[in-house]
């Protein structure tokens, strides 16, 4: 994919209404810190389009970046961490249970996994929430150059095997330093959303 344009269009907080997108959306969802920004800024070629931190839940609102002006995009707020008030980490879920219920134009949800670690409870509800909602997610296993290569595919092992992901389900390792996974992740855009 040749990146011509990128630039965030529309910012939904909690209490905004959902855009009126005509393009087609893909949407990345994960708990707080696994990389959703930094995986955006790799795929777009662009250092800080989504800003970036060491600390967790800086993403607190649904952001849509414009690719191209043919596609969305979509940055979900990252769930699962503790210190963001209750009542603020209580709202980001129906807030995104909104979106993906309501959204016309999304066509696949990319999950994001931390490869380092066992997927946490918060990970195996948020990847049987999505296929309730009737998508299949595509993984991306982020972080990945933390890691020995003689390591990852044990890992994967146990992210699949945790979460029960269904054969066909593809899991991409992907990093966000190497930019290893950036044209896969590319190419299942291309075949399921920008056909």
């Amino acid at each position: 994919m040749i990146i011509k344009s990128a630039e965030l269009e529309t910012v939904c907080g909690i209490t905004s209404k959902l855009p009126e997108n005509q393009l087609p959306e893909v949407a990345f969802a994960g708990k707080s810190n696994v990389g959703k920004s930094s995986l955006i800024n790799t795929l777009v070629n662009r250092k800080a389009l989504a800003r970036t931190s060491g600390q967790p839940g800086k993403t607190q609102t649904i952001n849509f970046y414009n690719v191209n002006k043919e596609m969305y995009i979509v940055d979900l707020p990252g769930y699962g961490y503790a210190k963001v008030s209750k009542e603020v980490a209580a709202k980001w879920g129906p807030m995104i249970e909104n979106y993906l219920h309501t959204s016309r134009h999304l066509c696949m949800v990319f999950l994001l996994i931390d490869l380092r670690h066992k997927p946490t409870a918060n990970d195996v509800q948020m990847y049987r929430w999505i296929l309730s909602n009737g998508f299949s997610p595509a993984i991306v296993a982020t972080k990945a150059d933390k890691l020995k290569r003689s390591q990852i595919p044990k890992q994967i092992k146990l992210l699949k095997d945790t979460l029960k992901v269904i054969e066909g389900v593809p899991v991409i390792p992907f990093s966000a330093v190497t930019k290893a996974g950036r044209d896969e992740i590319w190419e299942l855009i291309e075949t399921y959303v920008l056909k």
